[in-house]
Protein backbone atom coordinates (compact mmCIF):
# COMPACT_ATOMS: atom_id res chain seq x y z
CA UNK A 1 0.00 0.00 0.00
CA UNK A 2 1.26 3.84 -0.96
CA UNK A 3 2.63 5.93 2.40
CA UNK A 4 -0.88 7.68 3.58
CA UNK A 5 -1.58 9.79 6.53
CA UNK A 6 -4.07 7.91 7.91
CA UNK A 7 -5.84 5.01 10.23
CA UNK A 8 -7.74 2.96 8.21
CA UNK A 9 -8.46 3.07 4.59
CA UNK A 10 -12.14 2.56 5.25
CA UNK A 11 -12.30 5.00 7.84
CA UNK A 12 -10.66 8.30 5.87
CA UNK A 13 -13.91 10.35 5.14
CA UNK A 14 -15.33 9.64 8.84
CA UNK A 15 -11.95 10.53 10.56
CA UNK A 16 -11.34 13.61 7.98
CA UNK A 17 -14.83 15.52 8.63
CA UNK A 18 -14.52 14.96 12.60
CA UNK A 19 -11.40 16.59 11.81
CA UNK A 20 -12.85 19.21 9.59
CA UNK A 21 -15.99 20.36 12.40
CA UNK A 22 -12.71 20.62 15.06
CA UNK A 23 -11.65 23.09 13.11
CA UNK A 24 -13.75 25.43 11.76
CA UNK A 25 -16.22 26.98 13.92
CA UNK A 26 -19.98 26.38 14.03
CA UNK A 27 -20.10 23.13 12.26
CA UNK A 28 -21.48 19.41 13.65
CA UNK A 29 -21.83 16.72 11.60
CA UNK A 30 -25.18 15.04 11.84
CA UNK A 31 -25.58 11.44 13.88
CA UNK A 32 -24.76 8.27 11.65
CA UNK A 33 -23.74 10.81 8.39
CA UNK A 34 -20.98 12.20 6.68
CA UNK A 35 -22.93 15.50 6.28
CA UNK A 36 -21.57 18.71 7.54
CA UNK A 37 -23.69 21.45 8.39
CA UNK A 38 -24.50 24.78 10.19
CA UNK A 39 -25.29 24.60 13.73
CA UNK A 40 -26.77 27.34 13.89
CA UNK A 41 -29.38 26.19 10.75
CA UNK A 42 -30.55 23.23 11.69
CA UNK A 43 -34.53 23.28 10.65
CA UNK A 44 -37.49 22.00 12.06
CA UNK A 45 -39.52 20.92 9.41
CA UNK A 46 -40.83 22.21 5.80
CA UNK A 47 -42.52 25.06 7.18
CA UNK A 48 -40.09 26.36 9.47
CA UNK A 49 -40.08 30.49 9.08
CA UNK A 50 -36.58 31.28 11.02
CA UNK A 51 -33.98 29.97 8.70
CA UNK A 52 -33.76 31.64 5.39
CA UNK A 53 -32.43 29.66 2.19
CA UNK A 54 -30.24 26.69 2.62
CA UNK A 55 -27.21 25.93 -0.27
CA UNK A 56 -26.48 22.38 -0.27
CA UNK A 57 -23.70 20.73 -2.35
CA UNK A 58 -21.54 17.56 -1.88
CA UNK A 59 -20.30 14.67 -3.66
CA UNK A 60 -17.72 11.59 -3.23
CA UNK A 61 -14.74 12.95 -0.84
CA UNK A 62 -10.88 13.34 -1.83
CA UNK A 63 -11.53 16.66 -3.06
CA UNK A 64 -10.88 18.81 0.37
CA UNK A 65 -11.47 21.18 0.52
CA UNK A 66 -14.82 20.99 -1.56
CA UNK A 67 -17.06 19.85 -0.11
CA UNK A 68 -17.37 20.08 3.54
CA UNK A 69 -14.85 22.99 3.98
CA UNK A 70 -16.95 25.40 2.08
CA UNK A 71 -19.54 24.87 4.54
CA UNK A 72 -20.03 28.09 6.87
CA UNK A 73 -22.09 31.83 7.24
CA UNK A 74 -21.58 32.74 3.64
CA UNK A 75 -21.67 29.98 1.56
CA UNK A 76 -23.12 26.47 2.20
CA UNK A 77 -25.36 25.39 5.21
CA UNK A 78 -24.92 21.97 4.31
CA UNK A 79 -22.09 19.06 2.35
CA UNK A 80 -23.29 15.85 1.80
CA UNK A 81 -19.88 13.49 1.45
CA UNK A 82 -19.93 9.94 0.13
CA UNK A 83 -17.19 7.81 -0.11
CA UNK A 84 -13.83 8.67 -1.92
CA UNK A 85 -14.86 9.57 -5.41
CA UNK A 86 -18.26 8.24 -4.74
CA UNK A 87 -21.07 9.93 -4.87
CA UNK A 88 -23.42 10.13 -1.39
CA UNK A 89 -26.85 8.23 -1.55
CA UNK A 90 -30.31 9.70 -1.80
CA UNK A 91 -30.84 9.22 1.96
CA UNK A 92 -28.11 10.82 2.78
CA UNK A 93 -29.14 14.22 0.74
CA UNK A 94 -32.66 13.63 1.57
CA UNK A 95 -31.20 13.78 4.93
CA UNK A 96 -29.24 16.99 4.71
CA UNK A 97 -32.40 19.02 3.35
CA UNK A 98 -34.54 18.26 6.33
CA UNK A 99 -31.65 18.75 8.77
CA UNK A 100 -31.54 22.74 7.30
CA UNK A 101 -34.23 24.11 4.68
CA UNK A 102 -37.46 25.47 6.27
CA UNK A 103 -40.00 27.69 4.80
CA UNK A 104 -38.05 29.68 2.55
CA UNK A 105 -36.71 26.23 0.92
CA UNK A 106 -32.93 25.30 -0.57
CA UNK A 107 -30.65 25.20 -3.41
CA UNK A 108 -29.06 21.80 -4.47
CA UNK A 109 -25.58 22.84 -5.94
CA UNK A 110 -24.55 19.75 -8.49
CA UNK A 111 -21.78 18.99 -10.16
CA UNK A 112 -22.74 16.63 -13.32
CA UNK A 113 -21.61 13.62 -12.64
CA UNK A 114 -23.81 11.07 -13.21
CA UNK A 115 -23.76 9.62 -9.56
CA UNK A 116 -24.23 12.68 -8.06
CA UNK A 117 -27.10 13.82 -10.42
CA UNK A 118 -28.90 10.92 -10.11
CA UNK A 119 -28.10 10.74 -6.01
CA UNK A 120 -29.34 14.29 -5.76
CA UNK A 121 -31.75 14.28 -7.99
CA UNK A 122 -33.97 11.29 -5.84
CA UNK A 123 -33.27 12.54 -2.26
CA UNK A 124 -34.57 16.06 -4.05
CA UNK A 125 -37.56 14.14 -4.81
CA UNK A 126 -37.82 12.46 -1.20
CA UNK A 127 -37.84 15.74 0.69
CA UNK A 128 -40.49 17.17 -2.50
CA UNK A 129 -42.65 14.52 -1.52
CA UNK A 130 -42.59 15.91 2.38
CA UNK A 131 -43.44 19.18 1.57
CA UNK A 132 -40.08 21.11 0.84
CA UNK A 133 -39.22 23.46 -1.53
CA UNK A 134 -36.53 22.39 -3.45
CA UNK A 135 -34.43 23.44 -6.47
CA UNK A 136 -31.33 22.33 -8.19
CA UNK A 137 -28.40 24.18 -10.71
CA UNK A 138 -26.37 21.57 -12.34
CA UNK A 139 -22.37 22.93 -12.88
CA UNK A 140 -20.77 21.92 -16.11
CA UNK A 141 -18.00 24.48 -15.91
CA UNK A 142 -15.43 21.70 -17.88
CA UNK A 143 -14.38 22.91 -21.35
CA UNK A 144 -12.49 20.43 -21.80
CA UNK A 145 -15.70 18.18 -23.43
CA UNK A 146 -17.72 19.18 -25.67
CA UNK A 147 -21.58 18.64 -25.53
CA UNK A 148 -22.18 15.32 -27.18
CA UNK A 149 -24.35 12.23 -26.53
CA UNK A 150 -21.35 10.28 -26.57
CA UNK A 151 -20.69 11.03 -23.18
CA UNK A 152 -22.21 11.91 -20.07
CA UNK A 153 -22.13 15.84 -20.43
CA UNK A 154 -19.65 18.25 -19.54
CA UNK A 155 -18.18 18.01 -15.52
CA UNK A 156 -18.16 20.13 -12.98
CA UNK A 157 -15.23 21.01 -11.97
CA UNK A 158 -13.22 23.99 -9.29
CA UNK A 159 -16.07 26.56 -10.82
CA UNK A 160 -18.98 25.08 -8.83
CA UNK A 161 -17.08 26.85 -6.10
CA UNK A 162 -17.79 30.20 -7.16
CA UNK A 163 -21.12 29.28 -7.91
CA UNK A 164 -21.82 28.45 -4.21
CA UNK A 165 -20.02 31.60 -3.13
CA UNK A 166 -22.58 33.85 -5.30
CA UNK A 167 -25.03 31.58 -3.95
CA UNK A 168 -24.43 31.27 -0.04
CA UNK A 169 -23.95 35.20 -0.30
CA UNK A 170 -27.68 35.86 -1.45
CA UNK A 171 -29.26 33.54 0.98
CA UNK A 172 -26.78 35.16 3.65
CA UNK A 173 -28.53 38.09 2.56
CA UNK A 174 -31.82 36.51 3.11
CA UNK A 175 -33.08 36.76 -0.64
CA UNK A 176 -35.97 34.17 -1.90
CA UNK A 177 -35.02 30.85 -3.39
CA UNK A 178 -35.97 32.23 -6.95
CA UNK A 179 -33.51 34.79 -6.87
CA UNK A 180 -30.42 32.24 -4.88
CA UNK A 181 -31.74 30.25 -8.04
CA UNK A 182 -31.29 32.07 -10.68
CA UNK A 183 -28.76 33.76 -9.52
CA UNK A 184 -26.31 30.77 -9.34
CA UNK A 185 -27.95 29.58 -12.61
CA UNK A 186 -26.42 32.61 -14.43
CA UNK A 187 -23.16 31.96 -13.49
CA UNK A 188 -23.39 28.78 -14.17
CA UNK A 189 -24.37 29.65 -17.62
CA UNK A 190 -21.21 31.26 -18.30
CA UNK A 191 -18.25 29.97 -16.39
CA UNK A 192 -15.54 27.49 -18.01
CA UNK A 193 -12.57 25.86 -16.05
CA UNK A 194 -9.89 23.51 -17.78
CA UNK A 195 -8.01 21.12 -15.57
CA UNK A 196 -4.09 20.38 -15.91
CA UNK A 197 -2.61 17.20 -14.30
CA UNK A 198 1.10 17.05 -13.50
CA UNK A 199 1.09 13.80 -11.45
CA UNK A 200 -0.94 10.81 -11.04
CA UNK A 201 -3.23 10.37 -7.81
CA UNK A 202 -2.97 7.19 -5.42
CA UNK A 203 -6.80 6.56 -3.60
CA UNK A 204 -6.08 5.55 -0.08
CA UNK A 205 -5.64 1.82 0.65
CA UNK A 206 -4.64 1.37 -3.06
CA UNK A 207 -1.13 -0.12 -4.14
CA UNK A 208 -0.32 1.94 -7.01
CA UNK A 209 -1.85 5.55 -8.72
CA UNK A 210 -4.67 5.47 -10.69
CA UNK A 211 -2.86 5.98 -14.00
CA UNK A 212 0.73 6.23 -15.45
CA UNK A 213 1.86 9.62 -16.25
CA UNK A 214 5.26 9.93 -18.17
CA UNK A 215 7.76 12.47 -16.45
CA UNK A 216 7.66 14.22 -19.31
CA UNK A 217 3.71 14.18 -19.88
CA UNK A 218 1.29 16.09 -18.26
CA UNK A 219 -2.54 15.62 -19.22
CA UNK A 220 -4.56 18.07 -20.42
CA UNK A 221 -8.90 18.58 -19.47
CA UNK A 222 -8.84 15.87 -16.92
CA UNK A 223 -11.58 15.40 -14.45
CA UNK A 224 -11.84 15.65 -11.01
CA UNK A 225 -11.30 11.97 -10.45
CA UNK A 226 -8.28 11.57 -12.60
CA UNK A 227 -10.21 10.59 -15.52
CA UNK A 228 -8.44 11.05 -18.67
CA UNK A 229 -8.68 14.51 -20.27
CA UNK A 230 -8.94 15.26 -24.16
CA UNK A 231 -5.33 14.61 -24.62
CA UNK A 232 -1.41 14.42 -23.10
CA UNK A 233 1.23 17.15 -24.05
CA UNK A 234 4.54 17.72 -22.71
CA UNK A 235 5.51 19.26 -19.62
CA UNK A 236 6.13 23.12 -20.31
CA UNK A 237 6.94 26.19 -18.42
CA UNK A 238 3.89 27.90 -16.66
CA UNK A 239 3.11 30.33 -18.54
CA UNK A 240 2.82 28.04 -21.62
CA UNK A 241 0.61 25.86 -19.80
CA UNK A 242 -1.71 28.07 -18.40
CA UNK A 243 -1.69 29.76 -22.02
CA UNK A 244 -2.98 26.41 -23.23
CA UNK A 245 -6.10 26.33 -20.63
CA UNK A 246 -6.99 30.10 -20.88
CA UNK A 247 -7.13 30.04 -24.91
CA UNK A 248 -9.17 26.51 -24.56
CA UNK A 249 -11.52 28.81 -22.25
CA UNK A 250 -11.70 31.86 -24.17
CA UNK A 251 -12.45 29.94 -27.39
CA UNK A 252 -15.89 27.99 -25.87
CA UNK A 253 -17.10 30.99 -23.70
CA UNK A 254 -16.09 33.55 -26.68
CA UNK A 255 -14.30 35.80 -24.53
CA UNK A 256 -12.68 38.23 -26.46
CA UNK A 257 -10.45 42.08 -25.55
CA UNK A 258 -12.22 44.25 -23.45
CA UNK A 259 -14.49 41.48 -21.62
CA UNK A 260 -14.22 41.75 -18.10
CA UNK A 261 -13.62 38.33 -15.82
CA UNK A 262 -13.14 37.10 -12.70
CA UNK A 263 -10.27 34.45 -12.23
CA UNK A 264 -9.91 30.96 -10.52
CA UNK A 265 -6.43 29.22 -9.99
CA UNK A 266 -7.24 26.05 -8.00
CA UNK A 267 -4.14 23.70 -6.91
CA UNK A 268 -4.79 20.11 -7.62
CA UNK A 269 -4.25 18.47 -4.17
CA UNK A 270 0.03 18.01 -4.00
CA UNK A 271 0.52 21.96 -5.81
CA UNK A 272 3.07 23.76 -3.54
CA UNK A 273 1.81 27.53 -2.90
CA UNK A 274 4.85 29.26 -4.92
CA UNK A 275 3.69 27.35 -8.19
CA UNK A 276 0.28 28.62 -7.43
CA UNK A 277 1.07 31.91 -7.28
CA UNK A 278 3.32 32.08 -10.37
CA UNK A 279 0.25 30.23 -12.21
CA UNK A 280 -1.61 33.41 -10.79
CA UNK A 281 0.71 35.43 -11.79
CA UNK A 282 0.95 33.82 -15.78
CA UNK A 283 -3.19 34.14 -15.19
CA UNK A 284 -2.95 37.73 -14.85
CA UNK A 285 -0.53 38.61 -17.57
CA UNK A 286 -1.99 36.25 -20.14
CA UNK A 287 -5.29 38.14 -19.69
CA UNK A 288 -3.82 41.46 -19.84
CA UNK A 289 -1.57 40.25 -22.92
CA UNK A 290 -5.64 39.39 -24.73
CA UNK A 291 -7.13 42.85 -23.48
CA UNK A 292 -9.19 41.18 -21.12
CA UNK A 293 -9.79 43.08 -17.46
CA UNK A 294 -9.63 40.37 -14.83
CA UNK A 295 -11.76 42.26 -11.80
CA UNK A 296 -11.00 39.80 -9.46
CA UNK A 297 -8.34 36.88 -9.09
CA UNK A 298 -8.18 34.23 -6.72
CA UNK A 299 -5.97 31.09 -5.95
CA UNK A 300 -5.92 28.15 -3.51
CA UNK A 301 -6.85 24.88 -3.26
CA UNK A 302 -10.12 24.29 -4.13
CA UNK A 303 -11.44 21.10 -5.77
CA UNK A 304 -7.98 18.69 -5.42
CA UNK A 305 -8.04 15.13 -6.44
CA UNK A 306 -6.23 14.12 -3.39
CA UNK A 307 -2.52 13.94 -4.04
CA UNK A 308 -2.50 14.99 -7.80
CA UNK A 309 -0.33 17.69 -8.80
CA UNK A 310 -1.63 20.34 -11.18
CA UNK A 311 -3.24 23.31 -11.77
CA UNK A 312 -6.90 24.21 -13.03
CA UNK A 313 -8.27 27.45 -14.45
CA UNK A 314 -11.77 29.05 -14.04
CA UNK A 315 -13.30 32.21 -15.45
CA UNK A 316 -16.45 33.76 -15.09
CA UNK A 317 -16.76 36.67 -17.60
CA UNK A 318 -18.94 39.18 -16.16
CA UNK A 319 -21.77 41.16 -18.00
CA UNK A 320 -23.29 44.61 -17.90
CA UNK A 321 -26.54 42.85 -16.59
CA UNK A 322 -25.40 41.65 -13.64
CA UNK A 323 -21.29 41.57 -13.22
CA UNK A 324 -21.55 44.17 -10.36
CA UNK A 325 -23.79 42.18 -8.19
CA UNK A 326 -21.56 38.71 -8.75
CA UNK A 327 -18.85 40.77 -7.59
CA UNK A 328 -20.42 42.03 -4.91
CA UNK A 329 -21.19 38.39 -3.98
CA UNK A 330 -18.17 37.22 -4.35
CA UNK A 331 -16.70 39.95 -2.00
CA UNK A 332 -19.40 39.50 0.88
CA UNK A 333 -17.57 38.06 3.99
CA UNK A 334 -17.79 34.79 4.82
CA UNK A 335 -16.98 32.50 7.71
CA UNK A 336 -15.84 29.66 5.95
CA UNK A 337 -11.76 29.26 6.63
CA UNK A 338 -11.13 27.75 3.01
CA UNK A 339 -12.50 30.34 0.60
CA UNK A 340 -9.55 31.72 -1.15
CA UNK A 341 -10.80 35.22 -1.83
CA UNK A 342 -10.91 36.38 2.14
CA UNK A 343 -9.72 39.86 2.50
CA UNK A 344 -9.63 40.72 -1.41
CA UNK A 345 -11.01 44.04 -1.78
CA UNK A 346 -10.72 45.28 -5.53
CA UNK A 347 -9.13 43.99 -8.70
CA UNK A 348 -5.51 42.63 -8.31
CA UNK A 349 -2.55 45.16 -8.63
CA UNK A 350 0.98 43.71 -9.53
CA UNK A 351 2.68 47.16 -8.64
CA UNK A 352 6.19 47.88 -7.05
CA UNK A 353 7.32 50.60 -5.17
CA UNK A 354 11.02 52.06 -5.60
CA UNK A 355 13.46 50.98 -2.80
CA UNK A 356 16.29 52.75 -0.84
CA UNK A 357 19.40 53.03 -3.53
CA UNK A 358 21.67 50.30 -3.57
CA UNK A 359 24.66 51.90 -1.64
CA UNK A 360 28.27 50.57 -2.58
CA UNK A 361 30.13 53.43 -0.50
CA UNK A 362 31.35 56.76 -0.67
CA UNK A 363 34.34 56.25 -2.07
CA UNK A 364 35.62 57.10 -5.99
CA UNK A 365 35.86 53.44 -8.20
CA UNK A 366 39.71 54.73 -8.50
CA UNK A 367 41.90 53.57 -10.84
CA UNK A 368 40.54 50.71 -12.93
CA UNK A 369 42.15 47.53 -12.51
CA UNK A 370 41.81 45.13 -15.36
CA UNK A 371 43.67 42.17 -14.11
CA UNK A 372 41.03 42.13 -10.94
CA UNK A 373 38.22 42.46 -12.33
CA UNK A 374 39.62 39.41 -14.76
CA UNK A 375 40.08 37.34 -11.62
CA UNK A 376 36.58 38.25 -10.54
CA UNK A 377 35.40 37.17 -13.99
CA UNK A 378 37.10 33.86 -13.97
CA UNK A 379 35.75 33.33 -10.85
CA UNK A 380 32.58 33.91 -11.58
CA UNK A 381 32.70 31.41 -14.40
CA UNK A 382 34.05 28.71 -12.69
CA UNK A 383 31.07 29.02 -10.03
CA UNK A 384 28.74 29.24 -13.05
CA UNK A 385 30.55 26.03 -14.51
CA UNK A 386 30.51 24.17 -11.42
CA UNK A 387 26.97 24.98 -10.78
CA UNK A 388 25.73 21.16 -11.43
CA UNK A 389 28.79 19.82 -9.36
CA UNK A 390 27.63 21.94 -6.20
CA UNK A 391 23.98 21.02 -6.71
CA UNK A 392 24.42 17.20 -6.65
CA UNK A 393 27.08 17.66 -3.39
CA UNK A 394 24.73 20.02 -1.71
CA UNK A 395 21.58 17.31 -2.52
CA UNK A 396 23.58 15.00 -0.52
CA UNK A 397 24.29 16.97 2.30
CA UNK A 398 22.08 19.79 2.40
CA UNK A 399 18.88 21.51 0.70
CA UNK A 400 20.52 21.20 -3.21
CA UNK A 401 20.39 25.00 -3.59
CA UNK A 402 23.88 26.20 -3.30
CA UNK A 403 25.12 25.69 -6.94
CA UNK A 404 22.26 28.17 -8.03
CA UNK A 405 22.55 30.33 -5.23
CA UNK A 406 26.13 31.03 -5.99
CA UNK A 407 25.31 31.24 -9.79
CA UNK A 408 22.54 33.68 -9.35
CA UNK A 409 25.50 35.70 -7.60
CA UNK A 410 27.69 34.98 -10.65
CA UNK A 411 25.37 35.91 -13.51
CA UNK A 412 24.81 39.30 -11.01
CA UNK A 413 28.21 40.17 -11.28
CA UNK A 414 28.85 39.03 -15.14
CA UNK A 415 25.47 40.79 -16.00
CA UNK A 416 26.69 44.11 -14.04
CA UNK A 417 30.08 44.31 -13.45
CA UNK A 418 31.95 46.87 -12.40
CA UNK A 419 34.71 49.33 -12.91
CA UNK A 420 37.38 50.81 -9.96
CA UNK A 421 40.16 49.66 -8.00
CA UNK A 422 40.40 46.80 -6.34
CA UNK A 423 38.64 47.73 -3.01
CA UNK A 424 35.50 49.43 -4.99
CA UNK A 425 35.53 45.90 -6.99
CA UNK A 426 35.53 43.84 -4.28
CA UNK A 427 32.58 46.05 -2.44
CA UNK A 428 30.69 46.21 -5.71
CA UNK A 429 30.93 41.94 -5.75
CA UNK A 430 29.78 41.89 -1.89
CA UNK A 431 27.20 44.26 -3.07
CA UNK A 432 25.73 41.91 -5.76
CA UNK A 433 26.15 38.85 -3.43
CA UNK A 434 23.81 40.60 -1.00
CA UNK A 435 21.68 41.28 -3.42
CA UNK A 436 21.13 37.90 -5.92
CA UNK A 437 22.72 34.96 -3.46
CA UNK A 438 20.83 35.23 0.22
CA UNK A 439 20.65 32.35 2.41
CA UNK A 440 23.56 31.55 4.79
CA UNK A 441 25.99 31.92 1.84
CA UNK A 442 25.00 35.14 0.56
CA UNK A 443 25.53 36.45 3.68
CA UNK A 444 29.00 34.98 4.51
CA UNK A 445 30.55 35.64 1.14
CA UNK A 446 29.08 39.14 1.69
CA UNK A 447 31.34 39.45 4.70
CA UNK A 448 34.23 38.46 3.49
CA UNK A 449 34.11 40.52 0.47
CA UNK A 450 33.26 43.26 2.33
CA UNK A 451 36.51 43.06 4.90
CA UNK A 452 38.69 41.97 2.20
CA UNK A 453 37.81 45.15 0.50
CA UNK A 454 38.51 46.88 4.01
CA UNK A 455 41.73 45.44 3.93
CA UNK A 456 42.84 46.69 0.67
CA UNK A 457 41.39 50.21 1.04
CA UNK A 458 43.53 49.82 4.57
CA UNK A 459 46.58 49.69 2.66
CA UNK A 460 47.06 45.86 2.84
CA UNK A 461 48.25 43.45 0.38
CA UNK A 462 46.18 40.20 -0.96
CA UNK A 463 47.93 38.34 2.32
CA UNK A 464 45.97 40.68 4.32
CA UNK A 465 42.26 41.08 2.78
CA UNK A 466 42.64 36.97 3.02
CA UNK A 467 42.98 36.88 5.96
CA UNK A 468 40.67 39.56 6.54
CA UNK A 469 37.70 37.53 4.93
CA UNK A 470 38.38 34.55 6.27
CA UNK A 471 38.26 35.79 9.34
CA UNK A 472 35.03 37.46 9.00
CA UNK A 473 33.40 34.88 7.97
CA UNK A 474 34.48 32.48 10.49
CA UNK A 475 33.01 35.00 13.20
CA UNK A 476 29.73 35.61 11.48
CA UNK A 477 29.11 31.74 11.09
CA UNK A 478 30.47 30.98 14.28
CA UNK A 479 32.67 28.17 12.32
CA UNK A 480 36.27 26.56 12.68
CA UNK A 481 38.18 24.29 10.73
CA UNK A 482 36.47 20.33 11.30
CA UNK A 483 33.22 22.29 11.48
CA UNK A 484 32.54 21.05 7.54
CA UNK A 485 32.42 24.07 6.20
CA UNK A 486 33.87 26.92 3.40
CA UNK A 487 36.37 27.60 6.23
CA UNK A 488 37.67 24.36 5.80
CA UNK A 489 39.34 25.37 2.74
CA UNK A 490 39.53 29.03 3.31
CA UNK A 491 42.02 28.88 6.72
CA UNK A 492 44.49 26.68 4.72
CA UNK A 493 44.83 27.85 1.94
CA UNK A 494 45.05 31.67 3.94
CA UNK A 495 47.75 29.66 6.19
CA UNK A 496 49.53 28.76 2.93
CA UNK A 497 49.83 32.23 1.71
CA UNK A 498 53.13 32.88 2.15
CA UNK A 499 54.27 29.64 -0.06
CA UNK A 500 52.27 31.14 -3.09
CA UNK A 501 49.63 30.45 -5.46
CA UNK A 502 50.14 26.45 -6.54
CA UNK A 503 50.25 26.09 -2.48
CA UNK A 504 47.35 28.13 -1.74
CA UNK A 505 44.87 26.08 -3.87
CA UNK A 506 46.36 22.90 -2.76
CA UNK A 507 45.72 23.47 0.75
CA UNK A 508 42.37 24.52 -0.17
CA UNK A 509 41.85 21.40 -1.74
CA UNK A 510 43.33 19.46 0.68
CA UNK A 511 40.94 21.25 3.40
CA UNK A 512 38.22 20.30 1.24
CA UNK A 513 38.78 16.71 0.89
CA UNK A 514 38.98 16.68 5.05
CA UNK A 515 35.63 17.18 4.98
CA UNK A 516 34.44 14.24 3.13
CA UNK A 517 35.32 11.78 6.59
CA UNK A 518 34.35 14.61 9.07
CA UNK A 519 30.64 15.32 10.54
CA UNK A 520 29.64 18.78 9.96
CA UNK A 521 28.77 21.10 13.14
CA UNK A 522 27.61 24.09 11.37
CA UNK A 523 25.25 24.59 8.47
CA UNK A 524 22.11 22.50 7.13
CA UNK A 525 24.39 19.60 6.78
CA UNK A 526 25.02 19.90 10.70
CA UNK A 527 21.60 18.04 10.73
CA UNK A 528 22.42 14.99 9.21
CA UNK A 529 25.09 14.10 11.39
CA UNK A 530 26.73 10.82 10.00
CA UNK A 531 24.82 10.69 7.53
CA UNK A 532 26.69 13.53 6.10
CA UNK A 533 30.07 11.53 6.09
CA UNK A 534 31.62 10.34 2.69
CA UNK A 535 31.06 13.27 0.66
CA UNK A 536 32.34 17.00 0.83
CA UNK A 537 31.45 19.92 1.86
CA UNK A 538 29.90 21.98 -0.97
CA UNK A 539 30.65 24.93 0.05
CA UNK A 540 33.95 24.03 0.59
CA UNK A 541 34.54 22.73 -2.81
CA UNK A 542 33.02 26.17 -4.24
CA UNK A 543 35.66 27.59 -2.54
CA UNK A 544 38.60 25.46 -4.51
CA UNK A 545 36.45 26.03 -8.00
CA UNK A 546 36.96 29.59 -7.85
CA UNK A 547 40.04 29.49 -6.28
CA UNK A 548 41.83 26.78 -8.85
CA UNK A 549 40.07 29.61 -11.61
CA UNK A 550 41.94 32.52 -10.07
CA UNK A 551 45.53 30.27 -9.92
CA UNK A 552 44.81 29.52 -13.37
CA UNK A 553 44.12 32.92 -15.05
CA UNK A 554 47.62 33.77 -12.71
CA UNK A 555 49.95 31.34 -14.47
CA UNK A 556 48.44 32.57 -17.75
CA UNK A 557 49.40 36.18 -16.86
CA UNK A 558 53.22 35.21 -15.55
CA UNK A 559 53.58 33.11 -18.53
CA UNK A 560 52.78 35.87 -20.67
CA UNK A 561 54.73 38.39 -18.90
Amino acid sequence: MVSKLVNDPHDVVQESLEGLVLLQPGLRLLEDRTTVVRVDRLAHGPSDPAVPVAVISGGGAGHEPSDGGFVGAGMLTAAVTGGVFSSPGPDAVHAAIRAVSGAAGCLLVVKNYTGDRLNFQLGAELAIAEGYRVETVLVNDDVSLAESEDNAGRRGLAGTVLVEKVAGALAEQGRPLEEVRDAASAVVGRIGTMNLGLSALTVPGASAPSFELGEDEAELGLGIHGEPGVRRIRKAPADKLVHILISRIATEHGIRAGASVVALVGGSGATPQMELAIAARAVARELALRRIRLVRLYAGEVMTSLDMAGVSVTLLPLDDADGDSVVEALDAPTAVLAWPGRGVAGPPELATVEGPPHEIGEDAPGEPDPHVRAAIDAACQALLDSETELTRLDRQVGDGDLGQALARGAYGWLADPAEGDAGYLLRHLSEVVRREVGGSSGALYAMGLLRASEAIADGGGWGDALTAAVDGIATLGAAEPGDGTMVDALAPAMEAWPQGPEAVVAAARSGADSTVEGVSRRGRASYLGARGQGYPDPGAVAVVRWMEAVYDLEAAHDQHA
